[in-house]
């Protein structure tokens, strides 16, 4: 008789699994996909700093400002069949706000931050199986909490879209608060499925 081995899949482990950097991700995905095996892109990058000016204007001097980035980015494995979506923020501190050249450098460090993040994040979903032969079999394996993947290109661009409000549109003196009710239902949004 033949030696049977029974192995069961499990579901995530109880302890924080920490995830790999960006670099170390790519330097995997060459090693046993080939550097032909596998593509990343960028589908969007967008400036959600929140500040453009509007803080000068109101005569404000902030002693330290950050810039931030969010970024989603697409890896694809054709071969595999397998496509997964990453999302993540990069942020960086302006030391000098009144230096442009810090600025032009604090952008460029969160954009390089939240490109790596959120390549990083898509890579997570990607699950290398190395087999005693030396054939690789890909996996692909999401988390239940992140919905980036069933998005569309489109609204993965839309994702974030900051809105100012100022203070004096609104009489807040006449609001009344009877009128707000926590038990109404907000309608939900249907992903679609692809």
């Amino acid at each position: 008789p033949g030696q049977v081995c029974v192995c069961t899949k499990q579901k995530g482990f109880q302890q924080q699994v920490l995830a790999l950097n960006s670099n170390k991700c790519q330097e995997l995905a060459n090693h046993y996909l080939g550097f032909n095996g596998w593509s990343s892109r960028i589908i969007t990058l967008q400036n959600v700093s929140g500040f453009d000016g509007e803080n000068e204007e109101l005569g404000e001097t902030l002693q330290k400002r950050s810039v931030k980035y969010l970024c989603a980015v697409e890896v694809t494995l054709p071969h595999h069949r397998v496509r997964t979506k990453g999302v993540a923020l990069g942020e960086a501190d302006i030391e000098n706000s009144g230096d442009p050249l810090e600025f032009v450098t604090a952008s460029r460090r969160a954009q390089k931050v939240a490109v790596g993040k959120a390549l990083s994040c898509a890579f997570q979903k990607i699950l290398l199986v190395v087999l005693e032969n030396g054939k690789v079999a890909v996996e692909y394996n999401p988390t239940q909490e992140e919905l980036t993947d069933s998005l569309t290109e489109e609204e993965l661009k839309g994702l974030v879209q900051v809105s100012e409000l100022s203070v004096e549109q609104f009489d807040l003196e006449e609001e009344v608060l009877s009128d707000v009710s926590f038990d109404d239902e907000l309608p939900s949004r249907e992903v679609p499925s692809n």
